[in-house]
């Protein structure tokens, strides 16, 4: 066998644009110097990236850095779907960003720098055919996130929310680098291919108490990213002391790169029969949790961060079918596996537009504030409340919001196909804790100020006009989320690839 790889680089094209992007942005801020530039190369960039992820994507599947039939880069229709969300995210922060570097106190080059390094991550995250591409690429996604949640000057509890953030998730890599290690000692591979193999072959394995616990570690490790209960506390603290465009970004990209990363090894490498039952149980309670809890917050930010929680429970919940032989089925896997992805990017479309909104109705480089300073803010800005309260309903999963509508018909749909269906029930009883809060969220935006309140927020929140770069974001992904809503089947096709 010939030690020289042939390497494809057609396939790595996606992630060439995005660390090309990255490096043009440093030397865009370093010999121009002028923020609009930086800014625009950033947008540029993010956006080529999604059109070179889009092209790739459309042709038949491509692999390279292979050793025999064990392929690290597998860029297919569901990396090149992973890649093009990344990347549309990604140049909706930065439209998201426009009020918070003008206010001057977050340095623009760096911002937009530590960007475009978190978009090669989720890129590369998306094609990872083997373990370490795969940590390698979560991390090169979620570093920069660091320093973004505290970039804000002067801001203790910037500076608070990134030290959380960091402390639980250098745990969150070491279990999973640590259970990385251990089930390389088991099978002695590292593919995810190979690894599934394996175990699969190889039964008297998963009997070893050394295959448990790495299996467990890799799992449990890779749901801190997801911030599934119960490694879910490092999420509320963070997402409302980060600026508000990273707690979007942070809500929607590291999110989505936890459930492809958990998606990668439960579909390719982890026994199904092992991984089942934990997954079932994560979901139960990340869901359940995520919404008691959602339904006692009173600022914005941690009520979207306990929801986004909660999500991440439904988004686990069709992988839990597979802790029941009728969901370990050839076409109950399947149809979990798109399930699972599909809602991820149902999710994600919703989430960046109420972050937009909530961007929209408060005043530069501030934060999310308390429900009450948005009581009746669809009564000054009647367009934003409207595009605001669409994407709670979504979330929701009520009509008019077809997107989500369609997102929990999908994951309910995949539960009964694999036979789970009390998970189903857990789900629909779930979805009717969280209409409380959501309906009662997008309620008060219409509300008239009680007689005793002041007549405008004390932040000046009510006289400000949202920016033109936040309302062409919320406006993008408010249509986007009724595209989608309207042909959810091209969605489920994509992530079915």
């Amino acid at each position: 066998m010939s030690l020289v790889q042939s390497v494809d680089n057609v396939a790595l094209l996606p992630a060439y644009l995005a660390a090309g992007t990255a490096v043009l942005v440093l030397l865009a801020d370093l010999l121009v110097a002028r923020a609009a530039a930086t800014v625009a190369v950033a947008g540029v960039g993010s956006a080529a990236t999604a059109l070179g992820a889009a092209l790739v994507g459309a042709g038949d599947e491509r692999r390279t850095f292979c050793v025999g039939a064990d392929c690290s880069w597998v860029y297919g229709g569901r990396a090149a779907l992973v890649a093009v969300v990344f990347a549309l995210l990604t140049l909706g922060v930065l439209a998201l960003s426009g009020p918070l570097l003008r206010a001057g106190r977050t340095p623009v080059g760096e911002y937009c720098f530590l960007l475009a390094c978190s978009l090669t991550g989720g890129v590369v995250l998306g094609a990872a055919g083997d373990l370490i591409t795969l940590i390698v690429a979560l991390e090169t996604l979620t570093l920069p996130l660091y320093v973004l949640v505290g970039l804000r000057r002067g801001s203790l509890a910037s500076a608070e929310a990134a030290v959380t953030f960091f402390v639980v998730s250098v745990v969150a890599t070491t279990l999973t680098l640590l259970g990385a290690a251990l089930l390389y000692a088991v099978t002695g591979g590292l593919h995810l291919g190979r690894l599934g193999a394996t175990l699969t072959e190889r039964s008297e394995l998963l009997d070893l108490p050394l295959a448990t616990v790495a299996v467990a570690l890799v799992v449990l490790g890779l749901a801190f990213k997801v911030a599934a209960v119960p490694f879910h506390a490092w999420a509320p603290a963070t997402y409302d002391g980060a600026p508000l465009p990273v707690a979007a970004y942070l809500s929607t990209a590291s999110k989505l790169g936890g459930v492809v990363a958990l998606l990668a090894v439960v579909q390719r490498a982890l026994p199904a029969t092992v991984t089942g039952p934990v997954l079932a149980l994560l979901a139960v309670l990340t869901m359940t949790v995520g919404n008691l809890v959602a339904l006692r917050q009173r600022r914005t930010v941690r009520l979207l961060a306990w929801s986004s929680v909660a999500q991440a429970g439904y988004i686990l919940a069709p992988l839990g079918a597979l802790a029941l032989a009728a969901g370990r089925a050839a076409d109950a896997r399947a149809g979990a596996y798109a399930a699972a992805v599909a809602y991820a990017v149902f999710f994600v479309v919703l989430e960046l537009a109420a972050f937009a909104a909530v961007v929209a109705l408060r005043p530069a480089d501030a934060d999310g504030g308390s429900l009450d300073d948005l009581r009746g803010a669809a009564r000054r800005h009647p367009w934003v409340g409207g595009a605001f309260a669409l994407a709670l309903i979504g979330l929701a999963g009520l009509p008019p919001g077809l997107a989500g509508l369609f997102a929990k018909v999908t994951a309910v749909r995949s539960l009964l196909d694999g036979g789970a269906g009390w998970l189903a029930l857990v789900v629909a009883l779930n979805a009717v804790i969280g209409l409380a809060y959501y309906l009662r969220l997008a309620a008060s935006l219409w509300a008239a100020p009680d007689a005793d309140a002041p007549p405008a927020p004390a932040d000046g929140s009510a006289g400000i006009r949202p920016a033109a770069s936040v309302g062409l974001a919320l406006a993008v992904a408010t249509a986007v989320a009724v595209v989608v809503g309207f042909a959810p089947q091209l969605l489920l096709d994509l992530a079915a690839r």
